[in-house]
């Protein structure tokens, strides 16, 4: 499953998972009797490959240059982790897992957002509602699947919208 998620499948079938495992369907289910388990797998793995990046990177510089690497590295994790994402939120409804896993990886990038810009803090809400919004996933992906820019152009657009925000209103 999670090779066909991260090939675009959004919502492989238990056959389609079943074929590319190798396994008869009956295998598939003995195995994750409950999707729930599946989504934590398939999450657990992610977060390993997705560690160093999230874990090597530092805040250092002015609020310019924090703002734009914390564009490049968000960029860079949805670029990663885009079919997963999309796919998270085409089950989310259905899965209590996955609502629960939501809110935590909201309120972790919201953390994030907080560490590379702690002038987010001082800014007012509606500031910093509009920075940690045009950092967000779903910000990424309409650019990147409504509008179709690509990775390089996605990545220009999010850090106009960020650097004129952030150079208005902190500071």
């Amino acid at each position: 499953m999670f090779a066909l998620v991260g090939e675009g499948d959004l919502r492989p079938s238990a056959q389609r998972i079943a074929d590319r495992a190798g396994l008869g369907i009956r295998t598939v289910f003995r195995h994750f009797d409950e999707m729930d388990r599946l989504y934590a797998e398939m999450t657990a793995r992610l977060r390993s490959e997705l560690h160093p990046l999230v874990a090597g990177a530092t805040p250092s510089g002015g609020l310019a240059k924090r703002a734009r690497d914390l564009v490049a590295r968000r960029c860079d994790i949805y670029e990663r982790t885009g079919p997963y994402m999309r796919s998270a939120a085409v089950h989310r409804m259905r899965s209590p897992f996955l609502q629960k896993e939501h809110r935590e990886t909201v309120e972790g990038m919201r953390s994030d957002l907080e560490r590379w810009i702690p002038e987010i803090l001082g800014a007012s809400a509606r500031e910093a509602r509009a920075v940690e919004a045009a950092v967000s996933f779903e910000m990424w992906d309409r650019l990147r699947t409504v509008q179709q820019l690509g990775p390089k152009e996605t990545r220009e657009a999010v850090e106009t919208i960020v650097e004129a925000l952030v150079s208005s209103s902190m500071k």
